[in-house]
């Protein structure tokens, strides 16, 4: 399994600390990142993304207030285990991340079942496809349990 990754689009009209906050609570909750394992420090995962410390600390602590994670001194911040009551989501944020992918995909030339189709391999369970993006990510892991959390940072060259 390749390493699950955060990415942030400062093209997106969703802030960076909550794209950060949403990946990693998607992560968590679909496994791919365990109880235990650890997260990257605020200050790594910020430099990494090329982001202010304060923005990556934001996302840190919406994920302690929902027990996500948690952070100890000394011990780091770690995935905490998963809280029993199911989550509910928000619609008004899942209308807007839709509304980015779709705005994104369609930047790249793709079509309307291009985009359902793409949609329904990132829902399939099986194995996830990644060699067609690895190579355009800026990838960094933690190693920690044999896994790690890798970053990317995309913004548009102004013109």
């Amino acid at each position: 399994m390749s390493d699950p990754a955060v990415r942030v689009d400062t093209t997106s009209q969703v802030p960076p600390y909550e794209q950060i906050r949403a990946q990693l609570a998607a992560l968590i909750r679909t496994g791919r990142l365990a109880e235990g394992e650890r997260l990257p420090t605020v200050r790594q995962l910020a430099a990494d993304l090329g982001l202010a410390p304060g923005t990556v600390a934001r996302a840190y602590r919406e994920l302690e207030a929902t027990e996500l994670i948690r952070t100890r001194r000394g011990a780091g911040t770690r995935v905490a285990a998963l809280p029993s009551e199911p989550h509910a989501h928000d619609a008004d944020q899942l209308a807007t991340l839709a509304r980015d992918f779709t705005a994104a995909a369609r930047a790249l030339g793709a079509d309307t079942e291009d985009i359902l189709t793409a949609v329904r391999d990132a829902l399939d369970p099986g194995p996830a496809s990644s060699s067609a993006t690895a190579d355009s990510r800026q990838r960094s892991g933690w190693p920690q349990d044999g896994r790690g959390v890798s970053t990317s940072h995309r913004h548009e060259e102004q013109a």
